[in-house]
């Protein structure tokens, strides 16, 4: 999927249709054209931060995999060691096997080899997902690795975004910044965590939209709505999709303070902060904000567990 948005974003074209060739783009051309450039953008912006959320995870658990073997391992030289000291003494073998009756040494040295053979095969499995976790990070760095590539690309693709803006506001255009505000106020909030949520969004009005920013003083979407909660002691992931498979799904006419709102499915997500009213932030060229909830197409409303 991510190579397949890299490839449409990385595509992108600023210029008019075929049909107009040679001619300025009428306002409606900008604005479609507009519109559709940030989504993808934006998409592609949340697969990035996917990606970086699945390869921490995956380069975690090949830690845990690691010092479990190495455990295993320590656990299966010391008795292999503590065997080799008894050098055939089968009293101090005894000791070694914490023998507790006189009953038969072997049925004890079995024992033994039945420890070892246990503790050698849990190292083998480490040692197959181990295998498993190292492809699927090797793939993951990949993907990365793909997107690496494109960053100056995708960095030129930013800055015709950005002119192009810029030609649409020159020409009248109303939407190339969705409506809204960087100069109110916080709400008052009749619960304490939920107050701080909506303090710390309020906080960031005015501060520009950055690609993979999770501040203190830029933001993408997902990086403000993991900041705000963050600051409330609420832990969410740096991606709005997987931001929506932690939260408790509900709806509209459930939204409180502090809420999030998702939308074009899942590749964008603000703060609910009061009645119509979400702060986000929108998109490249653009700051955080308020804006009305209807802002763009609604996906859905999730409730972060506290």
């Amino acid at each position: 999927m991510l190579r397949t948005l890299l490839i449409g974003f990385v595509s992108l074209t600023v210029l008019a249709p075929a049909t107009v060739a040679h001619a300025d783009p009428s306002l409606a051309d900008i604005e479609a054209q507009l519109d559709k450039s940030n989504k993808d953008l934006e998409a592609t912006v949340e697969a990035w931060n996917k990606i970086n959320i699945d390869l921490a995870d995956s380069q975690s658990k090949a830690k845990t995999l690691e010092d479990s073997v190495a455990a295993t391992n320590g656990a299966v030289q010391e008795i292999a060691i503590a065997a080799f000291k008894t050098n055939g003494n089968m009293r101090n073998l005894n000791i070694v096997l914490n023998a507790t009756t006189s009953g038969s040494l072997m049925d004890q040295l079995s024992m033994l080899q039945q420890i070892t053979h246990q503790q050698q095969k849990s190292i083998e499995d480490y040692k197959n997902d181990k295998a498993k976790l190292d492809e699927t990070i090797a793939a993951q760095n990949t993907q990365k690795a793909d997107l690496e590539n494109q960053r100056k690309q995708i960095e030129g693709d930013v800055k015709k975004l950005e002119d192009l803006q810029k030609k649409a506001k020159n020409a009248g255009s109303t939407k190339v910044s969705s409506p809204g505000t960087t100069n109110a106020k916080a709400p008052v909030v009749d619960d304490a965590t939920r107050q701080k949520v909506v303090n710390f969004a309020y906080a960031q009005l005015g501060e520009p939209y950055k690609w993979g920013a999770a501040g203190p003083n830029s933001w993408d979407c997902s990086g403000l709505t993991m900041g705000a909660w963050g600051a409330a002691g609420v832990s969410l992931p740096h991606n709005a999709a997987s931001q929506w498979s932690k939260v408790a799904h509900i709806s509209s006419s459930q939204l409180l303070p502090g809420d999030l709102v998702f939308y074009n499915g899942l590749g964008h997500v603000g703060i609910y902060v009061k009645p119509g009213t979400i702060v986000h932030a929108p998109h490249t060229g653009d700051v955080v904000k308020e804006a009305p909830i209807g802002v763009d197409s609604i996906y859905g409303y999730g409730r972060p567990k506290v």
